[in-house]
This record gives C-alpha cells, sequence and structure tokens, in this order.
C-alpha cells in the first residue's frame, strides 16, 4: 500500500464518519445506540475480522509458526474460536470485531508509512492510527465502555455535532495531505 492510499483511506473514512455524526439524525443514533449487542453488527464485524485473520493465518510464513510444518492446523482451530464464539460469547461480539478490524487495517497503515521520513505529514495518520489502537485495545478489554460512550455522545445533540464537525475537519485534513505523499 503507497502513503498516499495510506493517507487518504482514513481521510475518507473520518469525512463520511464525521458528515454522518454532523447531521445527527435519529437513524444514525438508533443505529449506533443498537451496535454493541447487535446479532448483524457481530456477524459484519466479527465475522469479517475473523476472515481477514484466518487469511493472514493461511499467509503466514514458516519462521511465524511456533511448531508444525503448515498452516492448517492453526487457521481450523482459529475458525473454530471465531464460530464458537458466535455461541458462547454472544455478548457485545461486534465491539470486538470492530476492535479486530482495526487492529488488523493497522498494520499495513503503519507499514505504509515506516521508512517516509522525507514526508512528515505522514504523522497525521499514524497519530491517528496510533490513537485508534489505543481506543480499540481498550474496548476489546471493556466493550461495554462503547455503549456508555454512545449513550453519553447522544444525550445532548451538541456533543454528536460536535465530535462529528472535528472527524470531518480531521478527515478533509488527512485527505488533503494524502495528495501531498
Amino acid at each position: 500500500m503507497s502513503l498516499f492510499l495510506a493517507t487518504l483511506l482514513p481521510g475518507l473514512f473520518l469525512t463520511v464518519l464525521g458528515a454522518v455524526l454532523l447531521l445527527n439524525s435519529p437513524v444514525v443514533i438508533s443505529t449506533l445506540k443498537a451496535l454493541p449487542r447487535s446479532p448483524a453488527g457481530a456477524l459484519a464485524f466479527f465475522g469479517g475480522g475473523t476472515l481477514w485473520f484466518l487469511v493472514w493465518v493461511a499467509n503466514m510464513g514458516a519462521a511465524d509458526r511456533i511448531f508444525g510444518s503448515s498452516n492448517v492446523p492453526w487457521v481450523i482451530g482459529f475458525a473454530a474460536l471465531g464460530a464458537l464464539s458466535f455461541k458462547y460469547v454472544p455478548d457485545f461480539l461486534a465491539v470486538r470485531g470492530l476492535s479486530i478490524l482495526i487492529l488488523l487495517a493497522a498494520t499495513p497503515l503503519l507499514g505504509a508509512a515506516f521508512m517516509e521520513y522525507s514526508h512528515p505529514q505522514r504523522l497525521f495518520m499514524v497519530t491517528l492510527v496510533f490513537a485508534a489502537i489505543g481506543i480499540a485495545l481498550y474496548l476489546a478489554a471493556v466493550p461495554y465502555r462503547l455503549r456508555d460512550f454512545f449513550e453519553w455522545l447522544f444525550t445532548a445533540p451538541t456533543r454528536a455535532r460536535a465530535l462529528g464537525a472535528g472527524l470531518l475537519v480531521y478527515g478533509v485534513l488527512l485527505s488533503v495531505l494524502a495528495f501531498s505523499c
């Protein structure tokens, strides 16, 4: 992935997310409030994160394996853990899946910025990615905090609009900076 794409994609994502929060429509509010315990969200986010991780495990090299000469047992084991999670740990699975996706997406983004010292504007993207990693690790450990955050965010309409405006501005900044890479 190029540094241009690694900066543009998070910028566009933040721009869209900021615009959606800035509108503060009832559909968005109800969707976000229902997301932490949503079975559809769990299937989309946790299922997508599991599949992405399984592809990553299936393609890992021999140096990454602790023992064994094949990746197949690892893929089967992690696939079983992912499938069993839907049955035995269904609460807040969407939040954990979102955390998985953030952590997996951080790898190519940070890899694109690695050793690019001639582009100091990369630090805007890298700072965002490291903040997202910290939030993802926190939410993976205590996923009910996302539900609490959404309750707090939507009790006053100005909070959601302020967050949306901040995300929109940062997303536009990242999108503009991508063209200078």
